[in-house]
């Protein structure tokens, strides 16, 4: 049988459910992994197998990272880049990154992730799409299974690379049909898609500066037919916008609307110029965006248009990004 545990009186209790209450002397009581219920502390079962009297405390749920490059935490002070705008950062830091290895990526993905949590982040995303010296996504797997968090692992990956007319240097970009099958494999070996699951896969190629229109199109494809989510980045300074108008003739929302990337199992990171047809549309097709005002403003990419956003209706989330930028 399922253990219970009771949070009892609580010096207030936020719900951040639909009406947004407040409870004082507020309670919750849970079994096993799950809330069954929330309320005044004289409502609730007087018992549980563990109880936590929290008086003077607040209580509120756990926060939710919808964006996040964890590796970046073992490069977060590097001197390199560190007045440049988000092309001219990136490339500072590729020549360091294809030093990684799979102890680096654990290792960093266990720091990152401690650090959410003690801030009270119980749930994250990571967009992880560098995979040289032997990386695979495995490696952030086993992080959040010894840290205990709920993940959302992104495989991503980089197909074009400097010869091909992308941004990073090749040696840090796979073949598309390797990208593909590894997606495949995270999938099948981990996507868990149960209703209180503590991990899922989500597809997510790392941007259109970064890989091909097919690789896009192909990753919709295979994403839906296993329904598991889609990310990337999308719009998030001036130089990304306009390699878009020169490379694609489109506007960024148009260019993915064209790739099929709308839709409510999909979410974009940053999105800082998206445009208020792309708004529309994003909108009109409950398709996310993860805002990560920080690195924003650490990259001077501007400020993103939330207010205008949500008053359109767009779901939006909070995301840290990485912590190098």
């Amino acid at each position: 049988m399922d253990k219970t545990l009771l949070l009892k009186h609580c010096a207030v209790l936020a719900t951040m459910d639909g009406a947004r209450r407040e409870i004082a002397d507020g309670g919750v009581f849970i079994r096993g992994n799950v809330i069954e219920q929330v309320g005044a502390t004289n409502e609730l079962p007087a018992n549980a197998d563990t109880v936590l009297d929290l008086d003077r405390h607040a209580v509120l749920p756990g926060f939710v990272n919808t964006h996040h490059h964890m590796f970046q935490s073992l490069t977060r002070a590097l001197p390199a880049g560190q007045d440049c705008e988000l092309f001219d950062w990136l490339r500072a830091h590729y020549p360091v990154w294809c030093r990684l290895t799979p102890d680096m990526i654990r290792v960093s993905a266990m720091t990152a992730m401690a650090e959410l949590m003690l801030s009270g982040c119980t749930t994250t995303s990571d967009h992880l799409y560098l995979y040289p010296n032997g990386i695979r996504i495995d490696d952030e797997i086993d992080a959040a299974r010894a840290i205990g968090v709920r993940f959302e692992a992104a495989r991503g990956g980089m197909s074009m690379g400097e010869s091909s007319g992308g941004l990073p240097p090749d040696r840090l970009t796979e073949p598309e049909s390797v990208i593909l099958r590894q997606m495949q494999r995270a999938i099948e070996t981990f996507h868990d898609p149960s209703p209180r699951s503590m991990l899922r896969i989500a597809l997510a190629p790392c941007s259109p500066f970064t890989v091909t229109r097919e690789l896009m199109r192909d990753t919709a494809q295979l994403a839906r037919s296993q329904q598991v989510r889609m990310h990337t980045h999308l719009a998030e300074n001036w130089k990304d916008v306009e390699f878009s108008r020169e490379q694609f003739a489109m506007e960024p929302s148009q260019y993915v609307e064209d790739l099929g990337w709308l839709g409510h199992d999909v979410w974009h990171a940053h999105c800082v110029h998206l445009g208020d047809a792309g708004i529309a549309a994003f909108a009109a097709t409950q398709t996310g965006i993860a805002h990560c005002p920080t690195s924003n403003m650490r990259l001077a990419s501007g400020i993103a248009p939330v207010q205008k956003m949500r008053a359109a209706g767009v779901n939006v989330g909070l995301g840290v990004d990485g912590s190098a930028s």
